[in-house]
């Protein structure tokens, strides 16, 4: 999994009228924790974007006044009206323990459902795991090469190595609908073959 470095400066002063006049001047109040102790700091609203607005999940580098921490960008919190970005947790993390995370799912291969007039839906975006930071990865492959129109994939048949999926077992992924153009088209061929060549009825078979 990709890493993403922010810098990022101690609060003086932790408290919502600081957090406001903050936000005013383009910062973004943040606290650190699973460590040792919480760590309260500031950060410019330009340092999310490339780990909000970026179709892959990634660890964060914190640089807060010259020390380091590990971390993941564990809740975001965004106005209602304009989205700006409120407030950010982060969690610290260590190479050795397991971490829990959302990453974004990619769509591979293409379906003979969807070839045949049937629509894909997407029903997860992101999967929960769980893996240690070395082994994350920036996005789950949903191979969808097999699917015909009905069928889904579901959080169960996904297998990645040394990697953990959280999300319930029969959580569909991915599945390919009927549409209205397929069923046309299945019932064409069924004419088609109903009819026969030149349109002739099909000769019947005698019985024995």
């Amino acid at each position: 999994m990709k890493t993403v470095s922010v810098s990022g400066s101690l609060r003086e002063n932790v408290g919502k009228k600081d957090a406001r006049r903050l936000r005013r001047e383009g910062l973004v109040p943040c606290v650190v924790y699973g460590g040792a102790e919480q760590v309260h700091f500031i950060t410019p609203a330009k340092s999310f974007k490339d780990i909000v607005y970026s179709p892959e999940a990634c660890l964060v580098e914190l640089d807060i006044d010259g020390k380091s921490y590990h971390t993941i960008l564990q809740d975001i919190q965004f106005h209602p009206v304009d989205e700006m970005i409120l407030h950010a947790d982060f969690l610290e993390i260590y190479p050795d323990k397991p971490v829990k995370i959302r990453v974004p799912v990619r769509i591979a291969g293409s379906s003979p459902g969807v070839l045949q007039g049937g629509k894909l839906f997407i029903k997860q975006r992101k999967l929960l795991i769980q893996a240690i930071p070395s082994d994350l990865p920036d996005y789950i492959e949903v191979n969808i090469s097999e699917l015909q129109i009905g069928q889904s994939v579901k959080v169960g048949q996904l297998t990645v190595d040394r990697v953990g999926f959280l999300d319930p077992g029969h959580a569909v992924v991915a599945m390919v609908k009927s549409t209205r153009a397929a069923a046309t088209g299945a019932s064409a061929i069924e004419g088609e073959e109903a009819e026969g060549p030149e349109g002739e009825a099909p000769a019947e078979t005698p019985a024995e």
